[in-house]
C-alpha cells in the first residue's frame, strides 16, 4: 500500500529534474520531465516508504544517514537539488505544506532558548573536538560565511578578507572597547586585537571553544587585550564601544529575537556601531527545518530580514548600512565540504558512517539552499546615532589594500 501512496505523491511532486526510485521490492519508475539533473535513489526498507509519506524531508536525511535510503547515479546533490528546485516551485505535498506551517506556529515552543537550554543546543555542534574541525576550516578556525572578494580565491584568503571587511565596517580605533558576541575560537578577536589594538571581551557558550580561545590568546601573548568569556550574551551588564556578531544570530531563536536586539542597543554606546553577520532569508518567515533542528543546529533559526527589522527598529537604532552577502556562504560551504571529503580517513578515525552521512548531507543541504533557495547572508551595521558611520560606503572600498590582507 504504502509504495503505492509514495509513487502517487512523488508523481505530483517531482516535476523538475529526473528521479530514478527503486522500490525494495526492485521496481523502478522514473519522475519528473526527464532535464538535468538526473540522479537515481534506492530505498532498502519498506518501512522507510510509509515515513517518507509523512514526513520526507525527516525520513530522507535519516533514511540517507542510516543506509536505508543510497543515491547512485547523480549523487546526493543531483537527488536533493531536485528536490529542493520542486519545494520551490510550489509542488510540495500537502502534508508537508501542514508540516512546514505547524513548525513555524510552534516556534514559541521549539526555541525558547533560555540560558540553559541554549548552552546545552550550543554543546550539541560545537563541542565536537577541535580536531574535527580543523579538517574541514580554515587554519584560524572561521566557522561562517567567507567574502569571496574575487572569485580566485582560496577559503584562507577568502576568510583574511571577512574580518578586513568586518573590521573596516566596524570603523575600528587603538583602545576601543569591542564585545565579539559568538566569538567562536577566537579567531576574528585576535585579528581585532592584534591588527587594530582594541581590548575585545569575547562571549561564548562552548565550553570547547572557549578552552580553544584562551589557549589562543595565551599563545599570540594578548591576554592584555583579549578577555575570553564563557557567558550568555543576556548576563553581559556592560558597555562597549564596537559590538561584533558573526553567526550568533541564528542560533538565537524567532522569540529570541527582540531580546537580542534590546541587548545589543543596551550594551552599545550612544555613538558605537554594531556589525551584526547572519544567515538570513530574503523572504517571508518560515520554519526551520525538522531535520536540522534535530541533528545539527537545536533551537536553531533564519530569520528573514522582516523579522529582524522590527526587534530593531524598536530600540531606535539605526541601520547604517545592510549588505546581503548572497553566495558567499554556498562558497564556503563547497570548500568545507571539499575538504571534508578529502579527510574521510582521519574523520572516520573519529566518528563513525553514519556521522560522515550525518555531515555530508548537512553540508549539501546547506550549500542548495543558498543556491535555489532564499538563503542568503546579511551584514547590518547598526547604531545610536545616525552619523555614527561615515555617510558613504566609500572607507569600505580602497582597491588593493584587501588583496593584500588577505594574501598575508
Amino acid at each position: 500500500m504504502w509504495q503505492t501512496v509514495l509513487d502517487r505523491v512523488l508523481r505530483g511532486f517531482i516535476t523538475r529534474g529526473t528521479l530514478r526510485i527503486t522500490f525494495p521490492d526492485g521496481t523502478a519508475r522514473t519522475y519528473g520531465d526527464a532535464t538535468q539533473p538526473e540522479a537515481h535513489v534506492t530505498l532498502h526498507d519498506p518501512a522507510l516508504m510509509a515515513r517518507l509519506v509523512r514526513n520526507p524531508e525527516m525520513a530522507f536525511g535519516e533514511g540517507y544517514m542510516d543506509g536505508t535510503l543510497t543515491v547512485d547515479e547523480g549523487g546526493l546533490e543531483s537527488a536533493m537539488r531536485i528536490a529542493i528546485r520542486c519545494a520551490a516551485s510550489g509542488s510540495l505535498p500537502l502534508l508537508q505544506q501542514i508540516q512546514d506551517w505547524a513548525g513555524y506556529l510552534l516556534r514559541p515552543i521549539l526555541q525558547r532558548n533560555s540560558v540553559r537550554s541554549a548552552r546545552r543546543n550550543v554543546a550539541h555542534h560545537y563541542d565536537l573536538s577541535d580536531e574535527f574541525y580543523r579538517l574541514m576550516l580554515d587554519p584560524d578556525m572561521q566557522y561562517s560565511c567567507a567574502y569571496f572578494q574575487q572569485p580566485w580565491m582560496t577559503l584562507e584568503q577568502a576568510q583574511a578578507a571577512k574580518k578586513v571587511h568586518i573590521a573596516r565596517k566596524l570603523c575600528l580605533e587603538p583602545g576601543m572597547r569591542v564585545l565579539d558576541i559568538g566569538c567562536g575560537w577566537g579567531g576574528l578577536a585576535l585579528t581585532l586585537a592584534r591588527d587594530h589594538g582594541v581590548q575585545v571581551t569575547g562571549l561564548t557558550l562552548s565550553q570547547n571553544q572557549h578552552r580553544t580561545a584562551t589557549a589562543r590568546v595565551q599563545q599570540a601573548g594578548l591576554t592584555d587585550r583579549i578577555d575570553i568569556r564563557l557567558m550568555d550574551y543576556r548576563q553581559m551588564q556592560d558597555q562597549f564601544d564596537r559590538i561584533v556578531s558573526v553567526g550568533m544570530l541564528e542560533h538565537v531563536g524567532a522569540p529570541q529575537l527582540r531580546t537580542y536586539f534590546d541587548r545589543v542597543a543596551a550594551l552599545l554606546k550612544p555613538d558605537g556601531v554594531a556589525l551584526i553577520h547572519s544567515i538570513g532569508r530574503n523572504g517571508p518567515p518560515t520554519g526551520q527545518s525538522p531535520w536540522l533542528n534535530k541533528y545539527i543546529f537545536p533551537g536553531g533559526y533564519v530569520p528573514s530580514l522582516e523579522e529582524i527589522v522590527k526587534p530593531v527598529a524598536r530600540t531606535g537604532l539605526w541601520f547604517l548600512d545592510v549588505e546581503s552577502l548572497r553566495l558567499h556562504y554556498a562558497l564556503t560551504l563547497r570548500a568545507w565540504r571539499d575538504r571534508f571529503e578529502n579527510n574521510l580517513d582521519q574523520v572516520r578515525a573519529m566518528y563513525d558512517d553514519r556521522f560522515i552521512r550525518m555531515w555530508r548531507f548537512y553540508l549539501t543541504a546547506c550549500i542548495l539552499v543558498f543556491e535555489e533557495r532564499d538563503q542568503t547572508v546579511f551584514q547590518l551595521q547598526l547604531g545610536h546615532r545616525r552619523d555614527a558611520a561615515p555617510l558613504t560606503r566609500d572607507y569600505l572600498c580602497q582597491p588593493g589594500q584587501d588583496m593584500r590582507d588577505a594574501a598575508e
